[in-house]
């Protein structure tokens, strides 16, 4: 469901917020940001990527030179998924909860604040 510029989708026990650009296509979203926010306040974050927003972004960091022409992506909360759109999206961070692998692949933010 929209909540202004945030698209969150409930789960038992946790709710996944993103926020796509404006305008965009759920089924297309290729890079977002989201958060995870369990009962018990305990909020995760990261920023979503398709393998082709990846490339597309490694393929343009040939021309500007940034991070060695392109040859590596990093960050410490990226989570690279083959699929674009905010339910495919959705599925992989379900299985992340569902396998607890989301304390590896998101970053902690601490509980969340009145």
């Amino acid at each position: 469901m929209w909540d202004g510029p945030f698209y969150r989708v409930s789960r038992d026990g946790y709710e996944i917020c993103f926020l796509p650009g404006e305008g965009e296509e759920l089924d297309e979203v290729g890079d977002v940001d989201v958060w995870v926010t369990f009962a018990d306040g305990q909020r995760w974050s990261g920023t979503v990527f398709t393998l082709d927003e990846a490339r597309r972004l490694m393929d343009r960091w040939q021309d500007t030179g940034e991070c060695l022409g392109g040859r590596y992506f990093y960050g410490w909360d990226d989570l690279i998924v083959r699929d674009p759109g905010i339910p495919a999206m959705v599925r992989v961070i379900d299985d992340l909860v569902t396998t607890g692998a989301y304390t590896s692949a998101l970053r902690p933010l601490g509980p969340a604040e009145d």
